[in-house]
């Protein structure tokens, strides 16, 4: 799993990041609200584990305004806080587990995986829908508005990452490592090409644009 820890405590983050990746995991840490949220907001993945207090920017600000934003990564938020009335603001605030600390790291490891479990399951999903523009998986399929469209493999790959992130801004370092495998920017204008090709697939001879370019940022497939 790749996991993002937001925790200002250094020593606890440290923690965290070395027995997580003990466990075999993939682990970043940011240590204020701020960083968190861009970190969160930039990147894919599974977990994120988030102290309830943080400088800049609290850790339900940081959650509240990732789910404004369409993201829903599962969050385990940790909090000295924890009485009923916490623990439900925390969770009504967007996150989908609290654990008060202390606690015991076998404990945390078991709800990251139950949560990771969790969203797994809606990975398995199918059929995805973003307005009139549907992918089914299972038979290779992309319908607009009841029109067959014919993609290349790479494009459906492309198209599929996109509508599993929809509403969320889709970086071109997230494109490279889940669309094309590579770890690294290889300098090419690849990604603007593919994009360009699927744009003019989905979008030509419809109403409404719904592939969109966030300026500075990457792409986002959002419906009108």
């Amino acid at each position: 799993m790749k996991i993002l820890v937001i925790e200002d405590d250094r020593e606890a983050a440290d923690y965290l990041q070395r027995a997580l990746s003990e466990a075999g995991h993939t682990v970043h840490v940011a240590g204020d609200g701020d960083s968190g949220f861009t970190l969160a907001d930039t990147g894919d993945y599974d977990v994120m584990v988030v102290d309830r207090m943080l400088p800049r920017r609290d850790g339900l600000s940081v959650i509240a305004g990732l789910r404004s934003r369409g993201n829903s990564t599962p969050v385990l938020i940790l909090s000295a806080l924890g009485e009923v009335d916490d623990r439900v603001t925390g969770l009504r605030a967007g996150g989908d587990d609290y654990l008060t600390k202390p606690y015991a790291f076998t404990e945390l490891l078991a709800r990251v995986e139950v949560l990771c479990r969790r969203a797994n399951i809606k990975d398995a999903e199918t059929v995805y829908k973003v307005g009139d523009l549907e992918l089914d998986r299972l038979s290779h399929t992309v319908r607009r508005a009841s029109r067959e469209i014919v993609l290349q493999p790479r494009e459906f790959k492309l198209l599929e990452y996109l509508m599993r992130h929809a509403g969320q801004v889709v970086t071109r370092t997230m494109l490279l490592e889940n669309v094309w495998d590579y770890h690294f920017d290889p300098q090419t204008n690849v990604i603007d090409v593919h994009i360009s090709r699927l744009r003019s697939k989905i979008e030509k001879g419809f109403d409404s644009p719904i592939l969109h370019t966030v300026r500075g940022a990457g792409y986002m497939l959002k419906a009108a």
